[in-house]
């Protein structure tokens, strides 16, 4: 281990310098020391490409030779070390580390030298080596608790390294393309989406970019990667929600979201299927507030491109409705909000004699955030534009829940913003307020009217039943009352 450490010590070194060293079947100089030798048997592959020794700066080669020392590079750091002790190899992780950078530098100021095939294969297989991985168990089976912290890779420091040398040798002026979608394939394509299961917040912060580069870079692989996503989003939804708090959807519904952005206009039937059948039933999931926020600027996306879907997403908003979750009836009547402010006339009167009335029931929620920030519509000016333009169908709807509100609702706040609707409600159309007004009343008389008669009925039964006991088993079954109840 002294000659180890003393070679180390003397790194970078140039080949010509070193004291030892023998010729490859080619004719060409490879030069090794007995120190490189001790640590390749015991730890890195004897990795020599065109005669060339990996652990030699790049500076100290010619430009003609600079692609092959970067495949040796390459090839040496595809020894994987475990990071979970980090005592252990700790020399050896440096010499990866150092060697990784050397990479990341050389691809970085890379300008004039293109990128051969042995160069995008070696680069590939070191990324594929490094960074595809199967999370444990718990990575996908989390209990449900109070701990939410994310849970950090101990092999980080090392895999940021690796992943940003993959992004930038994907954006590289020197990767072409064409040549390089042979082996960014498909098979790699999805291994990287399987990493979005990390838990790692960073990991899927990098492959956030990277994926993202890779689909604006290899034109030839979108539609592969949009119906990769796809499927991913479907099973997280329809399957099982194994991404605990909806960990990698957010990431990739961010991506998402910049790819609908790109989209052609008219937008073709899959891209509406997608919104129908995987971005609207994304809300149902428990775990939705952990990418609400990038699921709704997805479908808003869509919307802007296309403003007759707002209708279609109103429908599906109501289909999905958590009517026993107040948490997320606040975050949908949030995302109402946005869409009904961008909706035209003709889209808004397709669904708003449904959607006033799910809204009519979130005013009257004992929740006081539910109704607050339903009765928080109407601070919207261009909501209120369209309620008056089509007051004669939404009025009555509201009126009942207001005037209960009015009456008898617990919270303060709640009751004042309540007040406040009725009297827009009654500037508006002062005798579409009355006639409403008056017909609340007639429904609540009715309505008196018909408790007591129930009352009444059950009076009579109770007292038939104390008359006429009933003794043993004998069942009784007293025929003018049962008709009179049916009456």
């Amino acid at each position: 281990m002294a000659m180890f450490k003393q070679f180390l010590s003397k790194l970078p070194r140039k080949s010509s310098s070193k004291p030892d060293s023998t010729s490859d079947p080619s004719g060409s100089s490879v030069v090794r020391s007995n120190s490189v030798k001790r640590m390749s048997s015991a730890v890195f592959p004897s990795s020599v490409v065109a005669g060339i020794e990996p652990l030699v700066p790049f500076k100290d080669v010619p430009t003609s030779e600079k692609l092959n020392l970067f495949v040796s590079k390459l090839s040496l750091c595809c020894v994987t070390f475990d990071f979970s002790d980090q005592t252990k190899n700790s020399l050896e992780k440096d010499v990866k580390r150092q060697t990784l950078l050397e990479l990341l530098d050389f691809v970085s100021s890379s300008s004039s030298v293109r990128f051969t095939e042995p160069a995008i294969l070696a680069m590939c297989k070191m990324s594929a080596v490094n960074l595809f991985r199967v999370f444990p168990p718990s990575y996908r089976e989390r209990n449900d608790s109070d701990d939410n912290d994310p849970t950090f890779e101990p092999a980080w420091p090392h895999l940021q390294i690796v992943y940003d040398l993959l992004l930038k040798f994907i954006t590289s002026p020197c990767l072409d393309a064409k040549l390089a979608k042979k082996y960014l394939d498909h098979g790699f394509i999805l291994r990287l989406l399987e990493l979005f299961d990390s838990e790692d917040p960073r990991e899927r912060e990098c492959l956030k970019t990277i994926l993202h580069r890779v689909y604006g870079k290899f034109m030839v692989h979108r539609p592969f990667i949009r119906k990769a996503m796809s499927n991913i989003f479907s099973s997280f939804v329809f399957e099982a929600e194994k991404r605990g708090g909806g960990g990698g959807i957010a990431e990739l519904l961010e991506i998402f979201g910049s790819i609908v952005s790109g989209f052609a206009l008219p937008l073709k039937e899959e891209h509406k299927i997608f919104l129908w059948r995987v971005l609207i039933p994304l809300h149902k999931a428990k775990s939705v507030g952990g990418y609400f926020h990038q699921l709704s600027y997805c479908v808003t996306q869509f919307i802007d491109k296309e403003p007759k879907l707002g209708s279609v997403v109103i429908k599906g908003l109501l289909k999905f409705w958590p009517v026993t979750n107040s948490q997320k009836e606040v975050m949908f009547l949030g995302e109402v909000e946005e869409i009904v402010e961008v909706m035209s006339l003709v889209e808004f009167q397709k669904v708003m004699v449904p959607l006033f009335l799910r809204i009519a029931a979130c005013v009257n929620s004992c929740h006081f955030q539910v109704s607050e920030r339903a009765l928080f519509l109407w601070n919207n000016d261009q909501i209120v534009n369209l309620i008056a333009q089509n007051r004669q169908a939404i009025l009555p709807i509201m009126f009942a829940a207001l005037a209960k509100n009015a009456e008898s609702h617990w919270n303060q706040s709640v009751l004042n913003l309540t007040l406040n609707v009725r009297k827009m409600f009654c500037e508006m159309d002062e005798a579409l307020f009355m006639s409403c007004h008056t017909r609340f009343q007639e429904d609540e008389a009715e309505q008196c009217s018909a408790e007591e008669k129930r009352k009444e009925t059950w009076a009579r039964l109770e007292k038939a039943a104390s008359m006429k006991p009933v003794t043993g088993k004998t069942a009784v079954l007293v025929t003018p009352l049962a008709t009179s109840i049916a009456c």
